[in-house]
């Protein structure tokens, strides 16, 4: 049972609330918790992560292939400059999806690194990986950017870890 002037949960023979000191005198309300906005969206940003990370290492597995077949030893009238080139471009991408699928799976752990990462990594998508990733990017900062998330996130992972 829960007070209905500040919402604090009080015993039902209680006569006056212990946060506010209002009298109960039967007007104690029965209040159905609603879950925040982290609950509600952190196992879709989870899941969107790890299929976005799964794309990139894809495309880092392309790179390496091409760089390494079509590129080298003058296989292809190239300047010699793309073999490196797209080399390292792949084992950055790879890099950046193996970080990706890490952050999702702390997110799903409720790992207290895992909010941090996953918003740098969503602010990075907002530039580079026009349009998906700029869309994974706001919604990943829609829900867990704002102040009222971090602190739901934070109770979520104490709870984990207790």
């Amino acid at each position: 049972m829960y007070c209905d002037k500040c919402g604090a949960q009080v015993q039902p023979d209680q006569a006056f609330c212990s946060r506010c000191g209002k009298q109960l005198g039967g007007s104690v309300a029965t209040i159905r918790l609603r879950r925040g906005r982290v609950q509600e969206h952190l196992n879709l940003v989870a899941i969107f992560w790890m299929a976005f990370s799964a794309l990139n290492a894809i495309g880092g597995i392309v790179l390496i292939v091409i760089a390494n077949t079509l590129f080298v030893h003058g296989r292809v009238n190239a300047p010699p400059f793309l073999h490196p080139l797209l080399g390292t471009l792949g084992i950055f991408i790879l890099a950046k999806a193996a970080i990706g699928l890490a952050a999702a799976f702390g997110l799903m752990q409720h790992e207290t690194w895992a909010r941090t990462l996953v918003l740098i990594l969503s602010f990075i998508a907002l530039f580079i990986s026009i349009p998906f990733g700029t869309a994974l990017g706001v919604y990943t900062m829609w829900v867990l950017m704002p102040r009222d998330s971090e602190k739901e996130y934070e109770s979520m992972a104490a709870t984990r870890a207790a």
